[in-house]
């Protein structure tokens, strides 16, 4: 790892407080994507344990689903008809399925209280999917897309069922912050097409993804979807350096690094989901906002992310193009909810 990589980590904050309560959680539904592993689990597991009304595990392998359900349901003093946990199949590398959980979520529930997109790939080698490389399908296009798909649905809802504020939560990162500034300049005019390039290294399109992540999801906060006309929150938060099997596929001298890393600074994937919890109750100022360590962390975004509105405007615009190739109206239906 770069210096900076290793400042940012050893200088991240470890126990950090829980911030989802009873009185913020009880009666409400909470959709978590990556829910049967790591940081989802555990803000899964959080919410059931503090009165969640539901909790939608929204999963690849359903199997693996079940037995999280049955973990959490253990953690919670649940089981059977008192659960509150249910195991819903998504696969994010797969816009069919992404359109699928959407009519479902539509269908199914009476309200979404928050949309947690946690699920995210980091990638070891070269692996496509919906004509991209999987780390931009899956971390990028398909989050955004279940974000798109759901928000005129959780607006209407809200508006039906008493105290309801209705948010959504992408998982981002900063490590897209710290990375060479020589690739990001080489591929900032079209990033998805940059990180789909033949030769670009599969393990940095992580963190270009997520960096992708964060440029899309401000100007879609602050231009698209305004808190002022929509009435729903939308955040990005970062959960740190996480003791996670995220880093599985990096190659062998990264991932030996990365084990090293974790034993020195990593947050247990518990302290890791809690500001991924903040983020699921924080208030309307956080709104477009970068949120980590449970705080603001407006301070710590880069001037040259912070600052560049149409660099912003630019990778939203490249983003929304995909959605509507998609699913046509996806993207358009926005302005009405607006």
């Amino acid at each position: 790892m770069s210096d900076s990589e290793t400042d940012l980590i050893r200088n991240q904050k470890h126990n950090l407080p829980l911030l989802v309560t009873p009185e913020l959680c009880a009666g409400r539904t909470y959709i978590v994507t990556g829910a049967n592993t790591g940081l989802g689990f555990e803000a899964a597991k959080h919410l059931a344990k503090v009165g969640a009304a539901k909790v939608i595990l929204a999963v690849r392998n359903q199997a693996a689903g079940e037995q999280a359900k049955r973990d959490i349901d253990e953690a919670a003093g649940a089981a059977g008809s008192s659960s509150v946990v249910e195991v819903w199949q998504l696969d994010l590398a797969s816009y069919d399925s992404v359109r699928a959980f959407a009519r479902r979520a539509a269908a199914e529930l009476d309200r979404i209280d928050a949309l947690i997109e946690n699920a995210g790939v980091a990638l070891g080698a070269r692996e496509m999917a919906e004509g991209h490389i999987k780390s931009v399908t899956v971390n990028v296009i398909s989050t955004f897309l279940l974000a798109v798909l759901l928000l005129p649905e959780m607006r209407k809802k809200a508006k039906l069922v008493a105290d309801c504020q209705p948010r959504i939560v992408i998982v981002a990162s900063r490590v897209g912050f710290i990375q060479p500034m020589e690739l990001w300049e080489k591929i900032k005019d079209d990033p998805i097409k940059g990180m789909d390039a033949e030769d670009f290294v599969p393990f940095r399109t992580y963190p270009f993804s997520k960096l992708t992540e964060i440029f899309a999801g401000r100007h879609l906060a602050r231009e698209v979807v305004p808190f002022e006309k929509t009435g729903i929150i939308l955040n990005l938060v970062c959960p740190g350096f996480c003791v996670t099997n995220l880093a599985r596929n990096a190659p062998p001298n990264i991932k030996q690094g990365i084990r090293e890393q974790h034993e020195k600074y990593g947050r247990t994937a518990d302290d890791g989901s809690r500001p991924i919890l903040h983020g699921a109750v924080a208030g309307v100022e956080s709104h477009g906002k970068l949120l980590h360590s449970c705080e603001d962390g407006e301070p710590d975004v880069p001037d040259w992310v912070k600052n560049d509105l149409e660099q912003q405007k630019r990778v939203w615009e490249l983003v929304a193009k995909e959605l509507e190739a998609v699913e046509p109206g996806s993207v358009s239906r926005l302005q009405e909810v607006a």
